[in-house]
């Protein structure tokens, strides 16, 4: 049936609109590509470093509140806040420089203390991320909705839902372009935080004496009461609690895909930047806490509470506090975004090896991993949905993953510096930082976990290990099929041929066949030999057609996509020699993409107008009993160009590739 007008218009339609939300498809060709979508130090500190810098919003107050009545020691929480900030920054500033194409502490406990590390890190890390939009997201809806009757209060899990639904759309569209339209929620932010913080410090210079006086007599107070001992563990204990101030600080590593080159400089300056930022923020936060004695209000966060303290008497202070507080809310939702940049991205690299099914390593027509975005949003809405956007609830869940993976990439990192003692000459330097991070981050992981399980805790434990025993399901699967496809490989690719070698050029007026290929292994032989075998002395030329995909692994930059583009022309050149050997004059034509379906049709296409006589052959992975995860693990691509080519009105045939499982 051929489609009349009225439909083909109404696609025309739908296809403009969609372009619309999600923009126009990239172009892999452009010389300027990596240039015009990698981010410059400023607008990475504000994608990947707002998540880190929103989390002053409630790391800070969560630990003052931990010291209940024994508040002298927040300028000592202050102080060891801020230099975990900068130890875990410049220990993590080390990771990058050493595994420059991002990643983070996937990539360090795979490679240094093997994929079983790997993948926990991993699933530790997709599921932080998926609670770092959940949060943001449902704290940026309270902050909003607090000013606001409580008749409108039953809205908030709509609106929160309409939030995630924009910034998947924004992140389907592209980072950068995500990035820019929320970059000016950050600047109000920062700016009206430097106000506040530094007129908390600036006008209370005479309670400085007092403060220190109150420090000396609470300190001999639980001295003679408590006792030391117990004073460190009320320390460590409010220090612990605390740590959601440190989330976001791995952002930068995993995310150096995105950086513009020099890569390695970008995200060290980048993680300047963010380090520097948020241990002002913080630590001066728990300074202006203790200067002016802020109690905890019903309904109010202590920011709060302080911005009204100190702007009660500037012209306009109330509107003014209330911008300073409603660009935390805002900026909570700008730190959502890390989840969606960062995310998708971590998903993408378990992916490649075969963690996650391999689509989740594809790329859009926008160069965005579309997959991840969805997934990780849909995620993010379910557990919107599950805990009502309850604030409480998920931050309960947010308190643990991350030091899973922070004391696991501690632990890499020192690791390769001891095996590196012979070759580093600062080997020790650079160990010592580390071996400081891991014990910093394990004793925060402990407390947090005991603290906190009962609580909510478990549920983050369960869903993290239910991700893990999936991973470990579908690295299974792809291993056995690995194996079968190998053993098609060992009885193939050393093919014997006999006979002469027919170097004659493809002529396109001979019955032509077109073979789909991607790789020169056993499958694409076994495809080749089929064609000969059951249609014999039918076709006189073979086209073998691939596509160079540009997946996460290979768009590293302009380096990688030529490389990948030489290596698929390698194999093809080896399918031409076969097929000669065989007595076919024989070519072939490659495309650079990152759809495999739409690449291949239009060169089947252009291929079907230069040989009238032709016909597509592609091969499809065929097992004894069909489940219902292989369409889900195996992308169908056969079937979808055949639709596609066959509606075009070209003949295309799979053949079946039987693999034993």
């Amino acid at each position: 049936m051929i489609p009349n007008g009225n439909e083909e218009q109404q696609t025309n339609i739908f296809g403009r609109i969609w372009r619309t939300i999600v923009g126009a498809p990239k172009h892999i060709k452009d010389p300027h590509l990596f240039h015009k979508m990698s981010l410059i130090p400023i607008l990475a500190w504000v994608g990947l470093g707002s998540d880190g810098l929103s989390s002053s919003a409630y790391g800070p107050e969560e630990a003052f509140r931990a010291l209940g009545t024994h508040t002298y020691l927040a300028i000592l929480l202050g102080l060891a806040t801020a230099v975990t900030v900068f130890i875990i920054s410049y220990a993590y500033s080390r990771i990058i420089e050493h595994f420059p194409h991002g990643g983070g502490g996937y990539i360090v406990a795979t490679h240094m203390l093997g994929e079983k590390a790997g993948v926990v890190s991993g699933s530790a890390l997709l599921v932080d991320y998926v609670l770092t939009i959940t949060v943001s997201i449902a704290s940026c809806v309270d902050a909003v909705f607090s000013y606001l009757p409580m008749h409108f209060h039953h809205f908030k899990v709509p609106f929160a839902c309409f939030l995630t639904i924009v910034l998947i759309t924004l992140n389907i569209r592209g980072v950068k372009e995500s990035i820019a339209v929320l970059a000016p929620i950050f600047a109000i932010f920062v700016i009206t935080h430097i106000l506040m913080l530094l007129d908390g410090v600036f006008t209370h210079t005479h309670r400085f004496v007092p403060l220190a006086n109150e420090f000396k007599s609470g300190l001999s107070h639980d001295l003679s009461t408590i006792g030391l001992f117990g004073i460190l563990l009320l320390f460590m204990r409010a220090y612990s609690l605390g740590g959601g101030t440190y989330t976001g600080i791995e952002a930068v590593s995993n995310g150096l895909q995105i950086m513009r080159e020099p890569r390695v400089q970008t995200g060290k300056r980048t993680m300047i930047y963010m380090a520097t930022s948020l241990a002002f923020t913080a630590g001066v936060l728990f300074l202006c806490y203790a200067l002016l004695a802020v109690k905890p209000v019903e309904g109010k966060t202590l920011n709060s509470v302080l911005a009204d303290g100190l702007f009660a008497d500037w012209p306009l202070g109330n509107w003014i506090a209330f911008i300073t507080i409603f660009s935390e809310g805002a900026l909570l939702l700008v730190a959502a975004q890390t989840g969606f940049v960062d995310g998708p991205r971590v998903m993408a690299n378990m992916a490649v090896d075969s963690w996650f099914p391999h689509r989740f390593a594809a790329l859009s027509e926008r160069l965005t991993m579309r997959n991840g975005v969805v997934l990780m949003g849909t995620a993010s809405l379910v557990l919107l949905l599950y805990t009502r956007g309850s604030v409480d609830a998920l931050i309960v869940m947010y308190s643990i993953n991350v030091f899973i993976t922070f004391s696991l990439s501690q632990l890499g990192m020192s690791r390769f510096y001891i095996r590196r003692r012979r070759e580093d000459p600062q080997w020790m330097r650079h160990l010592s930082v580390h071996v400081v991070g891991l014990a910093l981050c394990a004793t925060i992981l402990i407390i947090t976990t005991v603290e906190k399980f009962a609580e909510g805790g478990w549920l983050t434990l369960v869903i993290t290990s239910v991700v893990i025993v999936c991973c470990y399901l579908i690295k299974s699967h792809y291993l056995t099929v690995r194996r079968g496809m190998a053993q098609l490989d060992e009885t193939l690719l050393d093919f014997p041929t006999r006979g002469p070698v027919n170097h004659a050029p493809v002529n396109p007026d001979e019955p032509t066949a077109i073979q789909l290929v991607s790789g020169y292994n056993g499958f694409g032989v076994h495809t080749l030999l089929s064609i000969v075998t059951t249609f014999p002395k039918t076709y006189k030329n073979i086209i073998f057609v691939s596509v160079a995909v540009i997946d996460s692994g290979s768009f590293k930059g302009a380096e990688e996509i030529a490389a990948l583009e030489k290596s698929v022309r390698t194999d093809l050149e080896k399918y031409v020699d076969l097929a000669r050997r065989l007595g076919f004059a024989a070519d072939y034509r490659i495309a650079v993409g990152t759809d495999v379906v739409e690449c291949a049709m239009n060169q089947c296409k252009e291929l079907a107008q230069e040989f009238p006589r032709s016909a597509v052959f592609t091969g499809q992975l065929t097992f004894r009993l069909e489940k219902f995860y292989h369409k889900m693990l195996h992308n169908e691509t056969a079937f979808a160009i055949q639709r596609r080519l066959q509606w075009d009105g070209i003949t295309t045939v799979i053949l079946p590739v039987r693999v034993r499982l």
